[in-house]
């Protein structure tokens, strides 16, 4: 160099440097800010904006504060990048159509689906309830921590993450070579399946899906084809359809129209209407006179597609399903950091993951536990040994020339270790006069139990699991919310109402024209699915198993025929066949997966759910058994040409748990939630009009409520095709959330039980065995009887069949419902 100086000039090869450079800096971006870590399921700035929450208070229970703040806390201290990364970050936890289960509680505007949030300096923001189970123990070294990026700092590397937030609120990030996408699920769901997991380590997919059968999006709609999830779940990549939620409606008195309430997921309702309207434009779409987006904060997402006259409202449905955002596919590539390494991961795999990371956290919080127990017994058994003779301690403090001659005399009077003698030396003399005797041989007793428990933890693998386990249980009932989305089958099992023209855009006869009015059987499954057979072939009852759900009821009627849902508060709703999709004829059992929704058919109250399914004209009476006991039969031909009516005057707090039509010489049976039947012969109720109360039907016992009703034929023994009646019963915890634990359960022939009167208390129908304290769910009804699960898979009941007072057999899966 001309100026004197050592510098030089050193020749690089601009390869080797570019591929070193770039292989740095794809390591930051998939390490350190596109990928979540498996166990807490959360990227490195997720992380640290709600540590740096927690460590600033911010409490669900605490006031907001801006969030500006929380970006310049969270920028300052530990991410040293631009704040509207940050920023996007905070925005996306505290929205609750992003996430399933927000983790930030915003106040002000976050955004919508269509527009952004405001400024970080106009909203505030503090911790959601749900963020507080992902920083549970995190002072009691359930974690390791780690330098911040100028290591004056410490943070940790992982949350204790209580709740599994990679599956309950998915993830999605572009990392260089590599991205995910995972879709969100619900927690009740999916601890269960954690459950089941951490008691069985070697379950297969097929076990886990009982209780994951599918994703649960923010924004509701329905998964329809759930051969992709099955994919995604077993291989870690697949891909779903989810379709917005849709209704046919009478807009206007002579104009029909589609209502949207829910959308696929992240698709906001302008989005939807510019596509309609670009459809209309280039002719794609015909048929539509007119969208109305007319959401509002009260009641949420409504959308009205106007429907022109003579235009079949089904085929235009179809058009928008195949030209707008109603209809999208979701890709799934669960890739996420295990051992600090992306991996593609399937179901069980992410679970097994959260499940170890769980035991691990317990395990390091109970030593942690266990420590500093045993440390605070040793200075307690100090105190004890100087409380004894408190005023020689003080002569001798007094005495010493300087503390350390008074801890090597304490030392020695007593018998103290170095640290008990400090200690005693470090508290105040009236602290020191305050300590009782007693109080400390209490806290030294409270002590010891507390060390037993955690070193039971510590020493056995059951122990640690089972602790794991309550506190899984636990999380559940505290932030578990229903599921949203509907899983459907098939693409046939969203539609509406009856066949689709094959052109969308061509006129059409009315539906009800359509449909020709011939024999069939109306069928409601215990999931709420309604549908229609095809033919007036009845369900099979030769013990084949539908591929999808169990039948509830099936009443015969016609396609162009109304029938009645009876709902919990003695309402009857009316529901035109014509709205019910027909299945397709087969010669399997019919699969209600092709059936809908009957919630989106019927318009119920809230808090208000529908229980059978009813015809309108009958000879027989329609008897009712409600939750207190009372039994009404309804005189046949008491039917008012009116949308909804009341076919029994409720008490207060009582709700209508069982409906069906009795003859005379039928009888009506009940069962108690303390495992008491009872039943009698129907002719014992005199039929009254729909404004009567009914009558008593069975004497409770303090407490004990009704949970089923029900109506069986007299069996024709010499008929070898009619099937005996059963008793199915499931027993358990009264106190077990409901859908998480899957009881004892017991099938036992109804020839066992003897009838008895009215208003009386029937007989014991089930032993319970420790733990348990009452029926979760109960059922009688021509066999073979058939159980299903929340999701609408078969759950196998007892083959053998027990005595009619005796205990039951353990099942693996929670029964949602019995037919």
């Amino acid at each position: 160099m001309t100026d004197g100086s050592d510098a030089q000039i050193v020749d690089i090869d601009v390869s080797a440097e570019m591929e070193a450079s770039f292989l740095e800096y794809a390591y930051s971006v998939i390490y350190s800010r596109a990928l979540p870590d498996a166990r807490d399921g959360l990227k490195p700035v997720q992380r640290r904006i709600v540590y740096m929450m927690q460590d600033m208070g911010l409490r669900p229970e605490r006031s907001y504060v801006k969030s500006a703040r929380v970006v310049g806390e969270v920028m300052g201290k530990l991410h040293p990048h631009g704040d509207s990364a940050i920023y996007d970050a905070l925005v996306r936890m505290a929205q609750s159509f992003s996430l399933r289960l927000p983790l930030v509680d915003g106040h002000g505007n976050f955004g919508s689906l269509d527009d952004g949030p405001a400024a970080a300096r106009y909203t505030e923001a503090r911790l959601a309830s749900a963020a507080m189970a992902l920083t549970a123990d995190l002072g009691e070294d359930v974690v390791d921590f780690v330098p911040n990026y100028d290591n004056k700092l410490q943070q940790p590397s992982v949350l204790p993450a209580a709740i599994p937030n990679l599956l309950v609120n998915g993830a999605a990030g572009i990392a260089v070579g590599m991205a995910t996408n995972m879709a969100p699920h619900n927690l009740i769901e999916v601890i269960a399946a954690a459950r089941h997991l951490l008691a069985n380590p070697k379950a297969d997919l097929d076990e886990l899906m009982r209780f994951v059968p599918g994703p649960d999006l923010p924004s509701g709609g329905k998964i329809v084809g759930l051969e992709g999830v099955r994919e995604a779940y077993e291989t870690g990549r697949g891909k779903f359809t989810t379709r917005a939620t849709t209704r046919v409606e009478k807009v206007t008195a002579r104009r029909e129209g589609i209502i949207v309430t829910e959308l696929p997921y992240l698709i906001g309702p302008e989005k939807v209407i510019d596509k309609i309207k670009d459809g209309v434009s280039s002719k794609k779409l015909d048929g539509i006179s007119a969208v109305t987006d007319l959401t509002d904060r009260h009641n949420g997402l409504r959308l009205v597609i106007e429907i022109k006259n003579g235009f079949n409202p089904e085929a235009v449905l179809q058009k928008l399903y195949r030209y707008t955002p109603l209809e999208e596919s979701f890709s799934i590539n669960n890739v996420a950091l295990v051992d600090g390494q992306p991996r593609t991961m399937g179901l069980k795999e992410m679970l097994a993951v959260w499940v170890g990371h769980r035991i691990n956290v317990v395990t390091r919080r109970s030593q942690f536990r266990l420590t500093a127990r045993l440390d605070r017994l040793h200075l307690v058994e100090g105190l004890l040994i100087a409380i004894l003779d408190i005023d020689e301690v003080i002569q001798i403090i007094r005495s010493s020339e300087d503390v350390s001659q008074a801890r090597t005399r304490l030392m020695v009077a007593f018998d103290l270790s170095e640290i008990q003698a400090e200690y005693i030396l470090e508290l105040r003399l009236r602290r020191l006069t305050k300590f009782s005797r007693v109080e400390l041989e209490e806290e030294k007793a409270k002590l010891l139990a507390e060390i037993a428990d955690l070193e039971e933890i510590l020493s056995s693998e059951a122990t640690l699991r089972a602790v794991v386990g309550q506190e899984m249980d636990a999380a559940a009932a505290l932030y578990g919310t229903p599921r949203r989305t509907i899983l459907l089958a098939n693409a046939a099992a969203s539609a509406t109402t009856g066949a689709v023209s094959a052109a969308a855009g061509s006129r059409a006869a009315a539906i009800p024209m359509q449909i020709e009015d011939t024999a069939c059987f109306a069928l409601l499954s215990v999931t709420g699915l309604v549908a229609r057979t095809a033919d007036d072939s009845p369900v099979p009852t030769d013990g084949r198993r539908s591929a999808h759900d169990v039948i509830r009821a099936s009443i015969p009627a016609s396609a162009r025929a109304d029938v009645g849902v009876v709902t919990t508060l003695g309402r009857i709703v009316r529901l035109s066949l014509l709205d019910v999709p027909a299945l397709a004829p087969s010669s399997e059992p019919p699969s209600l997966g092709g059936g809908v929704p009957l919630a989106e058919l019927v318009t119920l109250e809230r808090g208000e759910e529908a229980l059978t399914i009813v015809p309108l004209t009958s000879s027989e009476p329609l008897s009712l058994g409600t939750a207190q006991g009372v039994v009404k039969r309804v005189a046949p031909g008491d039917t008012p040409n009116k949308e909804s009516w009341e076919a029994i005057s409720l008490k207060d707090g009582d709700t209508v748990v069982g409906a069906a039509l009795a003859a005379d010489d039928d009888s009506v049976v009940f069962v108690t939630d303390d495992a008491q039947l009872l039943h009698f012969s129907a002719s014992l109720v005199r039929p009254q009009g729909r404004a009567g109360g009914g009558v008593a039907g069975i004497k409770l016992t303090p407490g004990a409520k009704v949970t089923y009703f029900g109506v069986i034929a007299p069996v024709d023994a010499e008929a070898s095709d009619t099937a005996a009646p059963l008793v199915v019963t499931i027993s358990g915890p009264s106190s077990a959330l409901p859908g998480t634990t899957p009881g004892v359960a017991k099938v036992t022939p109804f020839s066992e039980y003897p009838s008895k009167g009215r208003a009386t208390g029937g007989v014991r129908a089930h032993r319970f065995l420790r733990g348990e304290d009452a029926l979760l769910a109960a059922w009688v009804g021509a066999g073979p009887a058939r159980a299903s699960s929340g999701a609408g898979q078969a759950v196998d009941l007892p083959e053998e069949f027990g005595r009619r007072d005796g205990s039951g057999t353990p099942i693996s899966t929670p029964v949602h419902g019995i037919g």
